[in-house]
């Protein structure tokens, strides 16, 4: 039955399908299953472009279900995997909702980029499978429309972001009544300290420089520009049922501190760790057991000062919009994650100057009339006016780039 859990060598296993399994989330999910292969099987898997890689992922851990985000990228698959037993059951959303939905799974992993991972998300807490969430966007664009459906059918979210996953740690037991505020921490980016004029003039190349975590390419501008932190503060909302002015960012350089809470009593309880995502995913991936991490302790005596500031919101403006899409809630959100990814796109093809990705993201906003948005067709349907718009703005600056 869906969502029962599996018995293998003696005990029992949890049998988890991974989408978005050949980026760096599901790489290092799979390293997680590697270290725990007694109690972690994987049962799916679906991939982006990357058919070698989705093929030795295949032979390693034998899913029955892979699906891959293209036609040409799964016919490369089908190459390789002609007597693996795998059944490719296809592409894009339909292949990630296949997976998703499958019925041996009991956890899904959501690591798959942008928004194509929502209606896989749905699929999955419609067919009982607890998710553990490592995709922004979902909750970003359709935030209602996914707690209301876990709250509907009794299915767990488990955050795997570090800063969400960390909330989430320190608020296990409590009482939401207990809580007066969480506190993101944000590393600031490669760019922390720079002047609006010093951004304007920085590179793709300079802006994928992150000072202490590696992620994939987009997250990566975002934790340059801030609007990583400003999706987090949205997705919080959803997590734990918060207000826009009970989150607050802190900037904290040395990431060793990755999020807080601060109960009504003045209280403020944090979780810190190594800087190594294979943590938080282990925690979903585990919860509500804790099992041993082959990584490294945090050496606090290594770790030294321990610094934290506010986030300049003139130079950064984009931490500042997220609050304002939060405050308006509806569709505001829809544009300004739809927005963003155009923009970031724009710059890493070398196509926008850094500074006008902000630029981008208010123009779409200030031409939008926010409207509810109650169904995926509503999300969409707001979701491809923004990208529209976003990109006739976009169209517009790149002939102003220098």
């Amino acid at each position: 039955m869906p969502g029962a859990l599996g018995v293998d060598r003696g005990g029992i296993v949890k049998r988890i399908a991974i989408l978005g399994s050949t980026g760096s989330i599901g790489r290092s999910a799979l390293a997680v299953v590697d270290a725990h292969a007694d109690r972690l099987r994987v049962v799916g898997l679906a991939g982006g472009e990357n058919a070698d890689l989705l093929a030795q992922q295949i032979e390693k851990y034998r899913p029955q279900v892979a699906a891959m985000a293209s036609g040409a990228a799964l016919d490369r698959l089908r190459r390789h995997t002609p007597t693996l037993g795998v059944t490719l059951v296809g592409t894009g959303r339909e292949g990630l909702v296949a997976v998703a939905s499958h019925a041996d799974a009991d956890l899904v992993l959501c690591a798959s980029s942008g928004t194509d991972g929502l209606e896989a998300v749905l699929a999955a807490i419609e067919h009982g499978k607890t998710v553990a969430l490592a995709n922004k966007e979902v909750l970003v664009m359709a935030g209602g429309i996914v707690t209301e459906a876990a709250r509907r059918c009794g299915v767990a979210i488990l955050p795997v972001d570090s800063e969400h996953n960390a909330i989430h740690q320190c608020l296990h037991g409590r009482e939401r009544s207990q809580l007066k505020r969480i506190v993101l921490t944000a590393s600031g980016g490669p760019f922390r300290g720079r002047s609006a004029l010093e951004l304007d003039r920085v590179t793709a190349a300079d802006a994928l420089q992150h000072p202490t975590w590696r992620m994939g390419r987009k997250i990566t501008i975002d934790s340059a520009t801030l609007m990583n932190k400003g999706l987090e503060v949205i997705e919080a909302h959803w997590l734990f049922g918060t207000r826009a002015d009970q989150i607050d960012v802190l900037v904290h350089p040395q990431s060793v501190v990755h999020s807080m809470v601060e109960l009504v009593d003045g209280s403020i309880i944090a979780q810190l760790g190594v800087t190594d995502m294979c943590l938080p995913i282990q925690y979903a991936l585990s919860y509500p057991d804790r099992w041993p991490s082959p990584l490294p302790a945090l050496d606090l005596e290594r770790a030294g000062r321990l610094e934290f500031e506010a986030p300049d919101l003139t130079v950064f403006p984009c931490l500042a919009l997220a609050y304002r899409a939060l405050s308006a809630e509806r569709s505001l959100p829809v544009v300004l994650n739809a927005a963003n990814e155009v923009a970031v796109a724009r710059f890493l093809d070398g196509r926008l100057r850094f500074a006008a990705i902000p630029q981008v993201i208010v123009a779409a906003m200030d031409a939008h009339h926010p409207a509810e948005v109650g169904s995926l067709a509503q999300v969409r349907a707001v979701d491809g006016w923004a990208r529209g718009y976003a990109r006739e703005i976009a169209r517009g600056l790149e002939s102003t780039k220098v």
